[in-house]
C-alpha cells in the first residue's frame, strides 16, 4: 500500500536538492565559521552567503538575520530578548489566543516575571479585529507578538494593518511566519515588522535550523550564552550545514512559490468537491478561500478525532488533528477552542491536512475518497 503524507504543516520533506547540498558540505566543509584557517573561511563563505541570500528574500540586510535552531528558539529569542531588553519602556505584551506554544508559553513564562499579557481573541475564521488592537493597545505596551498564519487553520492576520498601526509607537512588533514563509511573498520593509521567525523544516530544509530576522537597531537582550556568534546575539557554533540547506530550500521555494500556490489551492478544492461528491457531511475551519493555501481543516460531525486519525493510519493516509508540537497533549486544540468557544464540539472532530512537496491533484483527489469513505463508516 503506497502511503499518502497530508501532514506537511507539522514536517516537510527533505527537497533531494537539498540534501545532495547539505551532503556535499558536510563531506567537503566541516570547518567551524570561527576559525580564522582556510578550512573556516570556506565555511564563513556558505555561511555568509546563505545569509545574504535569506535576507534578501524577505528584503532586510545580511546582519538582520540570525540563525537559530528552529522556530521555537526564534520565538523565545524574539520575545524574551525583546520583552527584557525593553522593560524600563513597559511592561504590557499583545499577543492572540491562537498562537503556537512557542508564543503562548513564553508569554505565560513572563506574566509570571510581572508583565502584564492581553491574549486577542478570534472570531470563527480565526482572525482577530482590528478594533479589540487598538483598544489594547496602551503606552505601557513594548511588545506585540502575531502570528503571520496558524499552523492549525490556515487563518492569515493582518500583520501589515498592524504594522502600520505601530509606526510611530514604542512596541516592538514580531511575527512567527514559520508556516507562511516559502509559501507566501514576505517582506519585512512592507509589512513594517521588527522580528520575524521562520523555521527551516517546513519548507523542505532541515530540522534544526531557522533564523529571527531583526530590524537593525532594535534592541535584543541574549538568551545563549558563550561566544560572540551571530554578532554576539546568539552563541554557540554555527550549523552552517543546516544554514546551507535552509538557504538551498528558501531559493527553491522562492523560486516555485506561484506554482505551489495554484497547486495547492487546486487540491483544497478538490478535497472539498470530493467530500461534497461523497454527500459527507463536513465545515472548513476557517476559510476555504481565504488562508494559507496548503492548510486545510476539516470538521466531520459525529466523529471522533483518535479513532479518525487511527482509520486514517490505517487507510495509508498520514494527517494530524492539529500542531505536532501538542500531539502528546490529552487538552483539545487552543485554537478551535478560541475560535468556536468551549463548548464546540468541533475540536474533538476536526482534522488539518496539509499539503506539500510530492503531492500531487490527483494523490489528494485519492485520499479524498478514501477520508469520506472512513467518515460514512465511523458515522453509520
Amino acid at each position: 500500500m503506497s502511503r499518502i503524507y497530508l501532514d506537511h504543516a507539522a514536517t516537510s520533506p527533505m527537497h533531494p536538492a537539498v540534501i545532495d547540498t547539505m551532503t556535499s558540505f558536510m563531506a567537503e566543509t566541516y570547518g567551524n565559521p570561527s576559525s580564522i584557517h582556510a578550512h573556516g573561511r570556506e565555511s564563513r563563505r556558505i555561511l555568509d552567503t546563505a545569509r545574504e541570500e535569506i535576507a534578501s528574500i524577505i528584503g532586510a540586510k545580511a546582519n538582520e538575520i540570525i540563525f537559530t535552531s528552529g522556530g521555537t528558539e526564534a520565538d523565545n529569542l524574539a520575545i524574551l530578548g525583546s520583552a527584557y531588553a525593553n522593560r524600563s519602556k513597559g511592561n504590557h505584551i499583545i499577543t492572540t489566543a491562537v498562537e503556537h506554544h512557542a508564543v503562548l508559553h513564553t508569554c505565560e513564562f513572563l506574566k509570571k516575571e510581572g508583565f502584564q499579557v492581553t491574549y486577542l481573541p478570534v472570531n470563527e475564521a480565526g482572525e482577530i479585529s482590528l478594533q479589540d488592537f487598538d483598544q489594547a493597545l496602551t503606552e505601557e505596551t513594548i511588545l506585540v507578538t502575531v502570528m503571520y498564519g496558524n499552523n492549525e487553520v490556515g487563518t492569515i492576520q493582518p500583520i501589515k494593518e498592524i504594522g502600520e498601526r505601530l509606526k510611530n509607537h514604542q512596541a516592538v512588533f514580531h511575527t512567527d511566519a514559520v508556516q507562511a514563509f516559502g509559501v507566501l511573498s514576505l517582506n519585512v520593509q512592507e509589512l513594517q515588522v521588527d522580528l520575524m521567525s521562520v523555521s527551516g523544516h517546513k519548507l523542505n530544509g532541515p530540522k534544526g535550523i531557522g533564523f529571527l530576522y531583526v530590524k537593525t537597531g532594535l534592541k535584543l537582550k541574549p538568551r545563549v550564552f558563550g561566544g560572540e556568534q551571530e554578532l554576539k546575539r546568539r552563541a554557540g557554533t554555527e550549523n552552517a550545514a543546516g544554514a546551507a540547506g535552509l538557504h538551498k530550500a528558501a531559493l527553491l521555494a522562492e523560486d516555485f512559490r506561484e506554482d505551489k500556490l495554484r497547486e495547492f489551492t487546486a487540491m483544497k478544492n478538490k478535497m472539498a468537491e470530493v467530500f461534497r461528491s461523497h454527500g459527507v457531511s463536513f465545515e472548513v475551519n476557517g476559510s476555504l478561500e481565504k488562508g494559507l493555501p496548503h492548510v486545510l481543516n476539516v470538521y466531520f460531525p459525529g466523529t471522533n478525532v483518535e479513532s479518525f486519525l487511527v482509520n486514517l493510519d490505517l487507510a495509508g493516509i498520514s494527517a494530524s488533528s492539529g500542531s505536532a508540537c501538542t500531539a502528546g497533549s490529552i487538552d483539545p486544540s487552543h485554537v478551535l477552542t478560541a475560535m468556536y468557544g468551549k463548548n464546540s464540539k468541533r475540536p474533538a472532530s476536526s482534522i488539518r491536512f496539509s499539503f506539500g512537496l510530492g503531492n500531487t491533484v490527483e494523490e489528494v483527489e485519492q485520499a479524498a475518497h478514501k477520508i469520506a469513505d472512513i467518515v460514512k463508516r465511523i458515522t453509520a
